[in-house]
């Protein structure tokens, strides 16, 4: 490194010293600012914490499950479900539509009734099984369909229990499958497309919910046989006993309405 320059002749050089007053003002201005800054950070630090814990418990609160509109019905047994079947809880209206999709495709009800003896709609080892289990009604209607030429029975069997229903349920496909019994059409005398109904070579379906066995039975009215692969037959089965026999109507018996305004569990008294 050079060496310093000597002075030159004359100057005089003096160390100049900071003002120490004016040295502490500025470490407390420094130090007021240092500690602004810090409670600034912590202010928005807090901040983002509260927004973000608000946005969690929105997002919770949006996330909640709605209110239930229904509550379960047991309809186990005829004992914790006592009340009978009636031909305006089944059918309500003359005409049907299954599919809300589909308006134009309506079951119109020709006539429908209650019966006390179940044998009445049923022939053969089936009516022997279902005597068997229990059963102390069966309320049926006949409809008309949308596919032409077609007339169709449902109906729905009261069993006792709903394991006696299950088993029913089991041994109609083997009887059925054996050609040893079948479900029965209801036959209406003032309609002559009814007539078919009563033929052996109709197709029937039957499906279980709780102590219930819905069924319905197809025939052509100008009483041919139907082939195992006819679209249109296996759309009435679906209709009438999936769609609107179980989904529908024995759904309805299952669950209770839960009425706008009422205390929390309340519910109406069961049909």
């Amino acid at each position: 490194m050079p060496r310093p320059r000597p002075a030159a002749p004359g100057r005089r050089w003096q160390r100049v010293s900071l003002n120490p007053h004016l040295s502490r003002r500025w470490k407390a201005s420094l130090t007021a600012i240092t500690i602004i800054l810090v409670l600034a950070v912590c202010g928005i630090g807090s901040y983002l914490i509260v927004l973000d814990e608000q946005k969690g418990v929105q997002a919770q609160a949006n996330t909640e499950a709605p209110k239930a509109t229904s509550t379960p019905v047991d309809i186990s047994s005829q004992v914790v479900d006592p009340v009978p079947l009636t031909e305006s809880e089944l059918f309500p209206n003359k005409s049907i539509v299954i599919d809300q999709k589909r308006p134009n495709e309506v079951y119109t009800l020709i006539d429908a009734q209650e019966l006390t003896e179940c044998k009445s709609a049923t022939a053969g080892e089936i009516t022997k099984l279902i005597e068997g289990m229990g059963c102390s009604q069966v309320v049926r209607g006949t409809l008309s369909t949308p596919a032409e030429g077609y007339v169709v029975t449902g109906g729905i069997m009261n069993l006792d229990t709903a394991l006696n229903a299950e088993k029913a349920w089991d041994q109609i496909k083997k009887i059925v499958e054996g050609q040893k019994g079948r479900f029965v059409g209801y036959v209406i005398p003032s309609d002559k497309s009814t007539k078919a109904l009563a033929l052996a070579s109709s197709v029937v379906g039957w499906t279980v919910k709780g102590h219930y066995v819905a069924y319905c039975v197809i025939a052509r009215s100008d009483s041919k046989e139907i082939p195992k692969d006819d679209p249109f037959a296996q759309q009435i089965m679906e209709d009438i006993v999936q769609l609107y026999l179980k989904n529908r109507i024995l759904e309805a018996r299952a669950n209770d309405p839960v009425v706008e305004g009422s205390p929390a569990g309340s519910v109406p008294a069961s049909p």
